[in-house]
């Protein structure tokens, strides 16, 4: 098992092509539309090959279409669309909404746009992290309302195993790990630049690695660090032999924590959270997956946040505060993966979903 990510199973391509999908060059504030036919400036190409690549078996598919059954008719963002997996079987199943998906790598995108060009002007995609939600929700017509907000948190397994990427201790390729390939700040600069106490701290507070200054200590010892067989070896030499038999690849959480570090991954959720319970509208649906400790306290964290309305009263008296909730969630404790998904897909043990139920108008502008 690769560890706590968005785990994803190949599938087939999906179904036939339409002429109408569009995609958003550039940034997500750029309205500019250009036809699918036209790649975007920063993608070679959109074709069969990249779509089949990052074709995949979203986790809790079944639970995810469930959750946006009874929404209005209107926008799904998908905050991680990936390879539109999610994004596909919301369009197939529910003919009443429109999606529009989010992702900052450009390989991702290229492919979604590819399985969601038969979906014609139902299917929008642009290139940006998700902090810049908001802006991005600016871009969909005035009348036609958000009512839904989908995020599958962590890295996907096309990325995973695509060994140029750099995700993966299993795959030997150069230090990477960048979601976006445009940006500067790489797992290389992270292995080899920073100062040790900081390193330590990023595999501790993002890995709950309980050896992170061992493992910062070989790391730094041993620098210049270039592949990632290279740090997964350092990482499983620096960890006592009897931790090493337990918990599966000694890595996996050193590897996990540099990833989130490179990608700013638990700084920006917190503010895209906010900006999808912003954006969406009464009675629609805001679905979570995560996939480990951190991702999951900060989700819980703002969700419980919507849900009191920020009230800070003492939790044994009435609320004197003013405060309005915003949200209701589904089910207290959030959904995890069923055994048979769990056979199908082991990938997918560490998911959690959570869903709530907007109650409070959106505000996009």
């Amino acid at each position: 098992m690769e560890g706590p990510y968005s785990a994803r199973l190949p599938l087939s391509p999906a179904g036939e092509k339409s002429r109408r999908a569009t995609v958003f060059r550039g940034a997500a504030h750029e309205r500019t539309r250009i036809p699918r036919s036209t790649p975007p400036e920063t993608t070679p190409a959109m074709n069969a090959s990249l779509s089949e690549d990052f074709s995949h078996r979203p986790v809790m598919a079944g639970e995810i279409v469930d959750a946006f059954a009874r929404v209005p008719a209107g926008w799904v963002i998908d905050a991680t669309l990936g390879g539109a997996g999610h994004s596909t079987l919301l369009l197939e199943a529910h003919s009443h909404l429109k999606v529009l998906g989010i992702d900052q790598d450009p390989d991702a995108l290229a492919a979604a746009s590819v399985r969601l060009e038969r979906f014609g002007d139902r299917a929008r995609v642009a290139r940006a992290r998700f902090d810049v939600l908001a802006a991005v929700a600016q871009t969909l017509p005035d009348d036609e309302p958000v009512v839904g907000a989908l995020f599958d948190l962590g890295v996907s397994s096309p990325q995973l195993d695509r060994a140029e990427r750099g995700f993966s201790y299993r795959l030997d390729a150069p230090l990477d790990m960048r979601m976006d390939p445009s940006q500067s700040l790489s797992a290389a600069i992270v292995a080899n630049d920073y100062e040790e106490r900081d390193l330590a701290r990023v595999l501790r507070d993002f890995g709950d690695e309980r050896f992170a200054t061992r493992i910062a200590h070989a790391i730094v010892a041993a620098r210049p660090v270039a592949t990632t067989a290279e740090l997964a070896e350092l990482v499983r030499d620096a960890i006592p032999a009897p931790a090493r038999r337990r918990g599966g690849h000694p890595a996996k959480r050193t590897f996990q924590a540099i990833r989130i570090e490179v990608n700013a991954e638990l700084e920006v959720l917190p503010v895209a959270l906010r900006a999808a319970i912003n954006a969406v509208g009464v009675d629609g649906c805001l679905a979570v997956l995560s996939y480990h400790s951190g991702e999951d306290r900060i989700v819980k964290q703002v969700l419980r946040d919507a849900e009191t309305g920020g009230c800070r009263c003492p939790t044994n008296l009435p609320c004197v505060c003013g405060a309005v909730a915003e949200i209701v969630l589904i089910r207290r404790g959030g959904l995890t993966p069923g055994e048979e998904e769990l056979a199908i897909n082991p990938r997918s043990e560490s998911a959690r979903l959570r869903v709530a139920r907007k109650l409070t108008e959106g505000a996009r502008r």
